[in-house]
C-alpha cells in the first residue's frame, strides 16, 4: 500500500475547525481527513475535531492586509511541516500566495463555490492563470462548468462532496410530520418562499407543522438581520417555527425525523451538502433544480421553482397527502446518498493527491 502522502490543508480563514462552530468546509474537511494530513486555520476558542490533526495559524506581523497576514502565518506552517502536497479551500488568493512563496511545493485549490465570483478568479484571464499555478478541485460538475466557461482548455478535477455514514445519528422509524428547512437564512437560499408555502398549505394539514433551522451565519453569534426580523413575522403569521442556528448534529437529528426536507435555493448551489445529509438521513427531499443540486439529488427527489410559490405548495401538498410517495422517496434517497460516502471519496481524494503529486514531479523534470 503507497505510503501516506504528508498533506497540509488550509482553511479560508472565517472557517473554523470545531464542532460547535464548523462551517460547511470545515465539516467537509473533517469527513474527508486523510493519514498523514494537517489542517491549519483560524486560531481556535473551543476544542478543534478530535482525530484530526489541527495547528492554529500564527499571527504574523505583515504590511499587507488581514490575508496577507493569513498567508504568512501559513507559510510558518509549511516551513515547519514540511508538507509533500498544500491543499487549500475556497480561496485562489491564498493559493497564488503560496504558490509564489513555494514555487517548488505542489499546491491544490478545492473550489466549493462558483469560482467567477471570486477574487483572483473573476476573468478567464484570472482562471487560465489559476489552473497553470495550481491544480484546480471542483465539488462538482457545475462548479467545473463555470470555471472552464471561457477556459475550457483548463484542466479541472472533479472531486464531490460526502457524507460519513458511520458517523450518522439514529434515524427515527416513525417520522414526523414535519417540513423543514435548514440552512442559512438569506433570501438565496429560497427560505422566504418556504414560509410562503407553508402559509398556503399548513392551515388545510393541521396535524403537519414546519420548521426553519438555520441563522443569517454558521454559529450561535449569528446578526439578526432586517431580512431576519421581516422573516420572522412571516413565519409566526404561517406558525413556521425558527429554531435558530443549531449544531450539526441537531440539524442531522431533524432530518432524521423530518418526513420532508426542502431545499428551495434561488441561487445556484455549488454542490446541495443540505440535500445529501437530508437523503442520507432517509427524508424525502424538495429541491430546486439550480446549480449542483440535480447531481446530488438526482431522480430520488422531487424538483419545484422556488419563485413559484404555489407550485412549491403544490409539489409539499401532493408528498403530504402521499406517504407512500415519501416512503419510496425515503428508500430512493438513501440509496443516492450512498453514492456520496465519505469512505468512497476519502479514496479518491488519496488517489487524486498522488495523482498532483506526480503530475507535478513530471512538469519539474
Amino acid at each position: 500500500m503507497a505510503r501516506a502522502l504528508r498533506v497540509l490543508t488550509v482553511l479560508p480563514p472565517r472557517e473554523r475547525f470545531a464542532p460547535q462552530q464548523a462551517g460547511a468546509i470545515a465539516l467537509l474537511v473533517h469527513r474527508t481527513a486523510l493519514e498523514g494530513e494537517t489542517v491549519v486555520g483560524s486560531p481556535l476558542s473551543v476544542p478543534s475535531f478530535q482525530g484530526v490533526a489541527f495547528q492554529p495559524v500564527p499571527s504574523i506581523l505583515y504590511l499587507w492586509g488581514r490575508i496577507g497576514r493569513y498567508i504568512a502565518g501559513v507559510a510558518r506552517k509549511i516551513r515547519q511541516l514540511q508538507p509533500e502536497l498544500v491543499e487549500v479551500h475556497n480561496r485562489p488568493d491564498i493559493a497564488l500566495g503560496l504558490r509564489k512563496r513555494f514555487p517548488h511545493l505542489p499546491v491544490s485549490l478545492v473550489l466549493h463555490n462558483d469560482p467567477c465570483g471570486m477574487k483572483k478568479a473573476h476573468t478567464a484571464a484570472e482562471r487560465e492563470t489559476l489552473a497553470r499555478k495550481v491544480a484546480v478541485v471542483a465539488v462538482s460538475e457545475w462548479v467545473q462548468k463555470r470555471f472552464k466557461s471561457s477556459v475550457p482548455a483548463a484542466d479541472v478535477y472533479v472531486l464531490p462532496n460526502c457524507l460519513d455514514f458511520s458517523a450518522l445519528p439514529e434515524v427515527s422509524q416513525k417520522r414526523e410530520n414535519l417540513l423543514l428547512f435548514a440552512g442559512r437564512v438569506v433570501a438565496d437560499k429560497g427560505v422566504d418562499s418556504f414560509v410562503a408555502a407553508c402559509a398556503e398549505i399548513l392551515p388545510s394539514h393541521p396535524v403537519w407543522r414546519a420548521e426553519i433551522i438555520g441563522a443569517d451565519r454558521f454559529g450561535p453569534d449569528s446578526p439578526q438581520t432586517p431580512f431576519l426580523k421581516q422573516l420572522r413575522v412571516q413565519a409566526q403569521a404561517a406558525h413556521v417555527a425558527m429554531a435558530g442556528y443549531q449544531p450539526h448534529h441537531k440539524v442531522l437529528d431533524a432530518m432524521g425525523r423530518a418526513a420532508i426536507v426542502v431545499i428551495p435555493s434561488r441561487w445556484p448551489e455549488p454542490f446541495g451538502m443540505v440535500a445529501l445529509e437530508a437523503m442520507g438521513m432517509g427524508a424525502a427531499v424538495v429541491a430546486s433544480s439550480r446549480g449542483g443540486l440535480p447531481e446530488v439529488v438526482g431522480n430520488a427527489g422531487v424538483y419545484a421553482n422556488p419563485d413559484d410559490v404555489p407550485a412549491l405548495a403544490n409539489v409539499l401538498r401532493g408528498l403530504m397527502n402521499n406517504p407512500q410517495k415519501r416512503s419510496q422517496m425515503s428508500v430512493a434517497g438513501s440509496k443516492q446518498a450512498q453514492k456520496f460516502d465519505a469512505e468512497i471519496i476519502r479514496k479518491k481524494r488519496q488517489l487524486l493527491h498522488e495523482g498532483i503529486v506526480k503530475t507535478w514531479l513530471h512538469k519539474r523534470k
